[in-house]
């Protein structure tokens, strides 16, 4: 469970480093519903 932890945290400071890079507040909106659709599809399937 800490694996698992740890690994999603990783993975939310890497989006919120993204985040600062993107000028846009469209872009960050569209990347992070793809990554909850992706994140979705990869967890129950």
């Amino acid at each position: 469970m800490k694996k698992v932890c740890g690994f999603a945290l990783f993975w939310i400071a890497v989006g919120m480093f993204v985040m600062m890079l993107l000028p846009n507040l469209i872009w960050g909106v569209i990347l992070t519903i793809l990554c909850l659709i992706f994140g979705y599809r990869l967890f129950c399937c």
